[in-house]
């Protein structure tokens, strides 16, 4: 059987002021050529297709296009929730979406149904999934959705987290007979995994961290929650479908697994298209930016500026003129006359409105914007 790992989409998610869902949809679209090229049976999709609990509308629809095009006639997709997902509302379509052989878990009860298909499920409950493909060729999947706040709250036991976590999985394999491959589906945070800027606070201080003997053996383990490519024993992570922080690798892939046996292997590792790079320059002033900019014009860039005195807002202009990508821009000031500190409290509204001009464009306002702003806030005055 040939297999696909993906995870960690994130759709909806933005890099700072900039849209990246038609990013995502065109990567996504990707793999579902993929999906025909190579031949594949079954996708995993190891949690955190959304970016937040509430996606909006354009979110839904594009996850919705996508899993539709990587089940497409014959293969089934099988997808557990992330910490981004509400696992309840990423499961509301499961009892329709199982008829074109998708499978969602989300920590609901799940309600099986045999669909006419190649590829599709012959055995679940809430936990497992066993699929096959029309060679005969099976798969037991242990689908473990994020361990999420309500989800802790609601198994009231003295156990540790790890302790959880073991039964939780444990529970999942409880029906695996050792008669076909094996593969534990999660999103997790296994320790000594390593983490990436575009991933918030994602091991709370190492209390959620799950310890690498707590996962089974025998299996391949098929995660999502770190964003950058890495394996940890037997556990692995594809990262994430495109670079959502600037100290992600460019080199974003997904698994080709191919079954042999009872046992799960690595056949492929594909390089996922549709994505923009994110890169970080540095520059020696404005000139030397200027010069380098343009050699990145596909790119999201953060540039860090290194000057000897602040950027004119006519500088920051033509640097932003010259690379459309340009979304982060630091600036480092050496030398300088040094202001000593000054509370904020005992400046008036005319100040701070000079003092935030200059931090943000490196110029004082005009005396209209300066009058404009006054007046503004005199209208607010009661």
């Amino acid at each position: 059987m040939r297999i696909l790992h993906t995870s960690d989409w994130h759709i909806g998610k933005r890099l700072m002021d900039r849209e990246r869902l038609p990013e995502q949809r065109a990567a996504l679209a990707f793999l579902a050529r993929v999906c025909e090229e190579k031949q594949i049976d079954l996708v995993l999709i190891a949690g955190d297709v959304y970016d937040t609990y509430l996606p909006s509308a354009e979110a839904e629809e594009t996850f919705f296009h996508a899993v539709k095009a990587l089940a497409g006639d014959r293969r089934a997709v099988v997808a557990v929730s992330g910490n981004h997902d509400d696992g309840v509302r990423l499961c509301a379509s499961a009892p329709l979406a199982g008829e074109d052989g998708i499978y969602l878990f989300g920590g609901q009860p799940f309600r099986f149904a045999p669909a006419s298909r190649e590829v599709r499920a012959v055995e679940a409950d809430e936990h497992h999934i066993v699929i096959e493909n029309g060679a005969g060729e099976r798969v037991y999947i242990n689908a473990l959705p994020y361990p999420n706040e309500a989800r802790l709250r609601e198994d009231k036991t003295e156990e540790s987290f790890p302790q959880k976590m073991a039964r939780w999985i444990a529970c999942g394999e409880e029906s695996y007979r050792g008669d076909m491959p094996y593969i534990l589906l999660s999103h997790l945070f296994v320790a000594g995994g390593s983490t990436s800027e575009s991933e918030r606070d994602i091991d709370l201080g190492g209390a959620r961290a799950v310890p690498v003997a707590c996962l089974p053996e025998q299996a391949y383990i098929a995660l999502g929650h770190l964003h950058k490519r890495q394996t940890i024993r037997n556990a692995r992570y594809c990262g994430s479908l495109l670079q959502y922080s600037f100290d992600e690798s460019a080199d974003k892939s997904v698994y080709l697994l191919e079954t042999e046996g009872n046992t799960v292997r690595i056949a492929e590792q594909i390089p996922v298209e549709g994505g923009k790079r994110l890169v970080r320059l540095e520059a020696n002033g404005p000139e030397d930016a200027l010069a380098l900019l343009p050699r990145y014009s596909e790119c999201y860039i953060e540039l860090t500026l290194h000057l000897t005195e602040p950027l004119t807002s006519t500088e920051t202009a033509a640097l932003r003129a010259a690379a459309p990508g340009l979304v982060s821009l630091v600036t480092l000031v050496k030398g300088g006359e040094q202001i000593p500190p000054q509370s904020r409290l005992a400046l008036g509204a005319e100040e701070l409105f000079t003092q935030f001009c200059r931090a943000q464009t490196g110029e004082d306002p005009s005396d209209e914007l300066k009058q404009a702003f006054l007046s503004l806030l005199s209208e607010d005055e009661p």
